[in-house]
């Protein structure tokens, strides 16, 4: 999703999970480290992009035990934690236990950012953070401008990083059998 610069609440202080769940469902936020963040629309390319890929990952996963959320949907990554939740635009969860009626709580098995000019550095630095050190398995950050995916693959408590162009097909390790075709994603792009 889109996180604005700008901190909605303006007042002098940190938020929690629970001030979080008080305020008005009709804005989205992001909570990071205590801060609120306002989520913007995506734009087109971006929501073409998310279609594609809800598209793809959800037939594939029909009858199996690993499930898609699509933003929004909140992801508490360190469940002790009370001052982090996200909303990724894609979440792959294969543990139900990891699922409370209201949030993904605890660490999702994949988490896919789709970039926007106000969220790249936002996704590129501060969340693959929080994903690394909350141990996301993959984590996959998806350009459409330049019709490249980055998904970071954790091996020993680091990141191996692996780049796929617009003629690649990406395979994840989690969801074995599970085919992308870049093209396929980054064609409907073109075909604006």
């Amino acid at each position: 999703m889109v996180v604005s610069a700008k901190v909605l609440k303006p007042e002098d202080r940190l938020y929690t999970y629970e001030d979080y769940l008080t305020w008005d469902d009709d804005v989205r936020y992001e909570l990071i480290n205590g801060v609120a963040y306002a989520l913007a629309a995506p734009n087109l390319k971006h929501q073409d992009v998310l279609v594609q890929l809800t598209r793809l990952i959800s037939n594939f996963l029909l009858g199996k035990k690993c499930k898609l959320y699509v933003a929004p949907v909140d992801v508490k990554p360190f469940p002790n934690k009370n001052d982090i939740v996200l909303q990724p635009d894609l979440v792959v969860v294969c543990d139900k236990n990891k699922l409370d009626g209201k949030a993904v709580v605890g660490i999702p098995d994949i988490v896919i950012e789709i970039l926007s000019p106000s969220t790249a550095q936002k996704d590129k630095l501060v969340k693959y953070n929080i994903y690394l050190d909350a141990g996301v398995l993959e984590y996959w950050i998806v350009d459409a401008d330049a019709k490249v995916v980055n998904v970071f693959k954790r091996k020993n408590g680091h990141y191996l990083p692996f780049a796929y162009g617009e003629e690649d097909k990406i395979e994840t390790d989690i969801l074995e059998g599970l085919e992308i075709n870049l093209g396929e994603i980054f064609g409907v792009v073109d075909a604006e």
